[in-house]
């Protein structure tokens, strides 16, 4: 997979972490490797996670992880993704249920946060998850709403005079950038890069000035809308109605910020909640530029 990351843009990428010795239970902590990618899927089903082959190659290709092995064979796997010097993510934290109860997870987690020093790290921790973050530091930041359905034929939101949806183009693509930085608090270039090749883009537009944007991309059971970027609750479903609308019929899934007031009127669209896991940060807080927020994720893994 062409990741198209500069190693000097982003040089913890390719930092290469030797096995640790096996602890008394016979578990050993490694680099992940691209051949790991297989074991990695078979863990995310066995969690009944909906991930592709493809998603996990995507999440790999823009960051890096740990696996437990034992006896050979991969028990646990999590990765993180480093945005600059000051914030990262951390997910796909999945230990093999066979395997839970030893504290493989907790491993995995601790030896991620000690590579990733001072900054600050987001993660979305399921209800079993929660207390293992909160004793290596995390503190809650907010709640996520998973939605998701056979999309509908969906109304379409009227603008106010000015304002409009058009697709993107290649000159909007820094803009993008800019304004995901600034709703998330964190820069994220290379993911947004990644994110603009492989997804259909649709720009919130007022007067000539880019104010918003949502994507919709193939993910899990079928597509997935995130991120989704707007000024405001009216823009924001402006873009997610038409992204829902040209997707009828098909399995979409959201992850929502639950403080953005949109979860009732997902599930009028017939897009109900199926899951509810809490964000979490350790270190300083992530702040968003005033007049910019953002509404979905891109997945829980990459925030």
């Amino acid at each position: 997979m062409d990741t198209r990351i500069s190693p000097s843009l982003e040089p913890s990428l390719n930092t290469v972490t030797p096995a640790v010795a096996p602890s008394t239970d016979g578990i050993v902590l490694r680099e992940m490797r691209e051949t790991d990618l297989e074991a990695a899927l078979s863990l995310s089903q066995a969690v009944h996670w909906p991930h592709r082959l493809a998603d996990w190659q995507f999440a790999f290709g823009l960051g890096r992880g740990l696996v437990a092995e034992r006896d050979g064979g991969v028990v646990g796997c999590a990765l993180s993704w480093n945005w600059g010097s000051s914030h990262a993510t951390l997910g796909l934290v999945i230990v093999d249920p066979k395997c839970q109860g030893r504290r493989i997870g907790f491993r995995l987690v601790q030896a991620l946060l000690a590579e990733l020093g001072e900054r600050s790290v987001l993660l979305h921790a399921t209800a079993e998850g929660r207390g293992l973050y909160e004793r290596l530091g995390f503190v809650r930041a907010g709640e996520v709403r998973q939605h998701q359905g056979q999309a509908p034929s969906a109304p379409l939101v009227a603008l106010d005079a000015g304002w409009r949806l058009r697709p993107s183009d290649h000159a909007d693509a820094e803009a993008l950038i800019e304004l995901d930085a600034a709703a998330r608090g964190m820069p994220r270039a290379a993911l947004m890069r990644e994110l603009l090749a492989a997804a259909d883009t649709v720009v919130l537009d007022h007067e000539g000035q880019r104010r918003g944007f949502a994507m919709l991309r193939r993910f899990g059971r079928g597509l997935i809308i995130g991120p989704v970027v707007a000024p405001d609750a009216l823009g924001a479903k402006a873009l997610i109605a038409h992204l829902v609308g040209v997707s009828a019929g098909k399995f979409v899934r959201l992850d929502i910020d639950f403080d953005s007031g949109l979860t009732e009127w997902l599930e009028d669209l017939g897009l109900m909640r199926v899951d509810n896991p809490t964000a979490m940060v350790r270190g300083p807080a992530l702040v968003a530029t005033p007049g910019v927020r953002g509404f979905v994720l891109v997945t829980q893994a990459l925030g």
